[in-house]
C-alpha cells in the first residue's frame, strides 16, 4: 500500500509523510526537532524510519527543522540547487540535488520533482509513486500550470493547497504588498484555484484528497467547504489538514 499523512500544515509549519511498506520519506519539515519527534510519534513513526527528506523550497515554514533533523539523525536531504544555496547547512548533512523533470528512486519509491510558480529560488513539488499507485504533494504555488496538471492528473492520493479565500484576503489584516504576494501568480492557491485544478485532473481515480496549507487569517473551513463540496460531495473522500494536528494516515491499497 501507499499512504500519506500530515504532521501539520499552515503558515507556522508544514511536514508531510509519504510511505509504502518499505520506504518512508518526509516532505519538508517546518517544526523544531522536539516538535517533529512528537508529531512523528503521533503517527507511529520515528526519525530513524526516514529514508530521506524531500524539500520543496527554502521558506521557513517548510525548512525550519530540516537541517537539525538531518544532522542529528544522519538523514539525506533531497532538494534543488537553488533551494540548497538559500539555506545554511551543518557540515555533515548529505545533500542530494534534484531537478524538475528528473525522476529518481529513493528506496522503493519513485519521486518526480515538479517545477511550480512560487516566490522562492528554485521551488518544486513532488509526485511519488510505489508500484501502480501515485501520491501528489502540491502546495505553495500561485498558479496552475500545464506541467502541474500533467504531473498531478493521475494521482490516487493528493495533498493539495487551498490557502486563501480571495474576499477574506482582500479585507483581512495583511498589508497591500503581502496581499498581492499571496494572491499573485507566484503566491498561493485560493480555494477557487484548488477547485479549478481538481476539475482538470482524473478526480475519479483519487482515493483520498487532503486539502491543506490553509491560512489562519485569510481562510476558514466553512468557506473552503462551500467551495469544494459541490464538486466533491459523494465522489471523493476528503479531509482538511490543520496546523496543530495535521491529518492521520490515508492509505491507498494496491
Amino acid at each position: 500500500m501507499l499512504g500519506f499523512a500530515s504532521l501539520g500544515s499552515g503558515s507556522r509549519g508544514n511536514a508531510t509523510l509519504v510511505a509504502d511498506a518499505d520506504t518512508c520519506v518526509l516532505v519538508d519539515c517546518g517544526f523544531s526537532l522536539a516538535e517533529t519527534r512528537r508529531r512523528l510519534a503521533r503517527l507511529g513513526r520515528e526519525p530513524s524510519d526516514l529514508a530521506g527528506i524531500l524539500v520543496t523550497h527554502e521558506h521557513a515554514d517548510h525548512v525550519r527543522g530540516v537541517a537539525r533533523l538531518a544532522d542529528h539523525y544522519g538523514i539525506p536531504v533531497w532538494l534543488t540547487r537553488g533551494t540548497a544555496a538559500a539555506i545554511r547547512w551543518p557540515r555533515g548533512v548529505t545533500l542530494c540535488e534534484v531537478g524538475a523533470g528528473r525522476p529518481f528512486t529513493l528506496g522503493s519509491l519513485r519521486v518526480e520533482p515538479v517545477a511550480v510558480p512560487h516566490d522562492a529560488r528554485e521551488p518544486v513539488q513532488y509526485a511519488i509513486s510505489s508500484g501502480a499507485r501515485r501520491v501528489g504533494v502540491l502546495t505553495d504555488l500561485g498558479a496552475v500550470t500545464p506541467a502541474v496538471v500533467a504531473h498531478f492528473r493521475h494521482c490516487d492520493g493528493l495533498f493539495l493547497e487551498a490557502n486563501h479565500d480571495p474576499r477574506l484576503l482582500a479585507t483581512g489584516p495583511y498589508p497591500p504588498a503581502l496581499r498581492r504576494r499571496v494572491g499573485g501568480a507566484f503566491g498561493h492557491l485560493s480555494n477557487g484555484q484548488a477547485v479549478g485544478l481538481l476539475k482538470r485532473i482524473e478526480l475519479g481515480r483519487i482515493r483520498w484528497l487532503v486539502l491543506g496549507h490553509l491560512s489562519e487569517k485569510n481562510n476558514c473551513r466553512t468557506r473552503l467547504e462551500a467551495a469544494v463540496a459541490p464538486l466533491l460531495a459523494g465522489r471523493v473522500p476528503w479531509a482538511v489538514a490543520c496546523q496543530e494536528r495535521g491529518v492521520p494516515w490515508q492509505w491507498i491499497d494496491y
